[in-house]
């Protein structure tokens, strides 16, 4: 049996993990929920088929299932989802293989950011979320 230095931490960890991995999108989300109509036309600019539909989707996203993620309800199927919504954010987002720099480079970190989250979701998705959780009760 391997000894970890962290697992008398872990569920801890895992805690802290899921409050970082989803605040951006907890603030983000309020954002897109309280300027509602920009949000649409933020999403109409990006070419996003039904433009209202695709900013519901966001604010449900972003804020809601943010919030129950860092709850850690149904964490497993949630983060799963979670990870397939950032691909898209990403792909439609941030296509920055269609642009020119300056704003290319900062597409692309956005775009690469975007891959980041989505291994820590899928690594939330495995590994579960550990005994601070409504999951865990």
């Amino acid at each position: 049996m391997r000894y970890s230095l962290f697992d008398g931490q872990r569920d801890l960890i895992i805690l802290v993990a899921r409050i970082l991995l989803m605040i951006l999108f907890v603030v983000s989300g309020w954002a897109k929920l309280t300027g509602f109509e920009g949000t649409v036309g933020y999403m109409s600019s990006l070419g996003a088929p039904a433009p209202t539909l695709a900013a519901a989707v966001a604010v449900l996203m972003e804020f809601f299932v943010a919030i129950v993620l860092i709850l850690g309800f149904y964490t497993r199927p949630l983060a799963f989802l979670f990870a397939l919504f950032v691909l898209g954010t990403a792909l439609i987002g941030h296509p920055f293989w269609n642009m020119v720099d300056p704003e290319r480079s900062a597409n692309m970190t956005q775009f690469l950011k975007n891959l980041s989250i989505i291994g820590g979701l899928l690594l939330l998705a495995v590994s579960g979320p550990g005994r601070f959780s409504l999951d865990g009760r």
